[in-house]
């Protein structure tokens, strides 16, 4: 049976699960599934496929309500019934040990007029009606996580689906001494740095209020790690009145590589607009200094941004990002300064920027992060890429 693009290979009467004893068929639903180790390398690597390929997945996860020893037994039926309506290229196996079942199901179509979760649900559950019967089915609670999530233009609805990302649940786990230290440092390096500058935040919140009317302060809704929004606080640098369509019209085409980039003073391509008419002359000021991102030291204080990180995008960016694009987003926390800042600013490209968001992620350690933060105040001073 063809359901859109997703090719179901059905039991055949001769052999079908019902069809084989039971000894042989929870000896068949332990050689079917995959170690937990191997199942979530694989799917992190389908999700790496899947970033290129443009071609989604699902990701099923099952779970019994039964007590551990039938629990186990039920388990290694359910892989054997779920062998025989798989293709041969998705895979089953354990997403958590004796207590999560898992099957990956690659390269799935849209769905058509049905969406394509509800079209795996309805044949899973029916297989397992027919051959596991009705008392046992109850006792089963499947979900569904397609790959990439369905953001829409607000950024995800809560953030990110983390089933889809167990690997980095395991790298948070076995650094945890680290990022509690990196935690312990944002929190003394934000409060002895409000308190350091408080004199400096003063007259820069009253530069602000006597020369242009609205907010000292400007609360913009950004996305932190796993996509979850957070007010991020800035200086105000813009007239209260401005148009934010023109930012994210640019922004977005920028991104999508639909226009031609604006030249900064040495030619290349920047990420910022370079003469908006929507900053008023202390904000040119402030931005060319960095000085407008000094209250995001109390994001960095309320656990919503660290001191070094990726820089949190706006929501609507998620309109035109890649699937490798939002990555950034994920592992790590966002920072008030980070490898991209001190690395070239908005004099790299959107790619390049998202390659250095990555490459700190991967390289993270206490020792990078006290390097940055090192190189930040030179950047800083010299303004280079700031706009």
């Amino acid at each position: 049976m063809k359901v859109a693009s997703y090719q179901y290979r059905e039991p055949k009467q001769d052999s079908a699960p019902r069809a084989a004893s039971p000894l042989s068929a929870l000896k068949a639903g332990r050689d079917v599934a995959l170690r937990e180790e191997a199942f979530r390398a694989l799917l992190l690597l389908e999700r790496r496929r899947a970033e290129r390929s443009r071609k989604p997945f699902v990701l099923m996860l099952l779970t019994s309500s039964l007590a551990n020893g039938r629990g186990a037994a039920a388990f290694d039926e359910v892989a054997y019934v779920l062998s025989h309506i798989v293709r041969e290229s998705d895979l089953i196996g354990w997403y958590k040990h004796d207590a999560v079942l898992g099957v990956i199901f690659t390269e799935v179509g849209s769905g058509g007029n049905v969406p394509i979760i509800e079209t795996l649900k309805s044949k899973v559950l029916q297989a397992f009606r027919e051959n596991l019967g009705q008392s046992l089915a109850s006792k089963l609670a499947l979900t569904f996580h397609e790959f990439p999530e369905k953001w829409d233009q607000d950024g995800p609805s809560g953030g990110a689906d983390i089933k889809l990302y167990p690997d980095i649940g395991e790298e948070v786990s076995t650094k945890r001494i680290p990022r509690i230290l990196k935690r312990a440092i944002d929190i003394a390096g934000s409060a002895v740095l409000m308190v350091i500058l408080a004199p400096l935040l003063a007259a820069i919140a009253l530069a602000i209020k006597l020369t242009s009317r609205g907010p000292v302060i400007f609360k913009q809704k950004r996305l932190g790690q796993f996509g979850r929004p957070f007010e991020c606080l800035k200086f105000r640098t813009m007239r209260a009145d401005n148009n934010p369509g023109i930012h994210r019209d640019y922004v977005q085409s920028f991104i999508a590589g639909k226009v031609g980039a604006e030249k900064g003073q040495n030619g290349p391509s920047v990420y910022k607009l370079t003469d908006d008419p929507r900053v008023t002359r202390v904000g040119r000021i402030l931005r060319k200094t960095s000085l407008d991102e000094l209250p995001q030291f109390w994001n960095v204080l309320r656990g919503e941004m660290s001191l070094v990180g990726p820089r949190p995008p706006v929501p609507y960016e998620f309109d035109v990002y890649e699937c490798w694009h939002r990555r950034r987003v994920l592992e790590v926390k966002p920072g008030v300064t980070g490898l991209w800042q001190v690395s070239g600013r908005s004099r790299t490209s959107f790619d390049d920027m998202v390659r250095l968001d990555l490459r700190y992620s991967q390289k993270w350690s206490i020792w990078l992060d006290i390097q940055i933060l090192l190189a930040t105040p030179r950047v800083v001073f010299m303004g280079d890429g700031a706009f």
